[in-house]
């Protein structure tokens, strides 16, 4: 699974908010960005807005301009967080525990 896999994404995403919300910061909008992630600005606003519209984030909006854009612009808002919905499926979603697990494998081939 490549660092740039939806799943792969998904999971760096939630579980950085899930951070968040237990520290009980607001998210730096200079990791929320496309960059950051290493993909580009189209796929990254697929994937939150696919993650917002499935309940597993909150503080996004899609505005739409009629006869301007074809898709929604994604705009995220100071205030986004994981939903209860979202810790839920970050910790019980088989494909993110194999995420979870290949991620641990390459930290452990990284010498400290």
């Amino acid at each position: 699974m490549s660092k740039d896999d939806y799943f792969v994404i998904a999971y760096r995403l939630l579980t950085y908010l899930y951070a968040c919300l237990k520290k009980s910061k607001l998210a730096d909008q200079d990791i929320l960005t496309a960059e950051y992630f290493g993909v580009g600005a189209p796929y990254w606003d697929y994937i939150i807005q696919n993650l917002y519209q499935d309940g597993y984030i909150a503080g996004v909006k899609l505005a739409t301009c009629f006869g301007m854009m074809p898709e929604p612009k994604v705009i995220i808002q100071p205030s986004i967080t994981i939903t209860p919905k979202g810790i839920q499926y970050l910790s019980e979603n088989s494909m993110f525990e194999r995420v979870k697990a290949m991620a641990k494998d390459i930290v452990a081939l990284i010498p400290v």
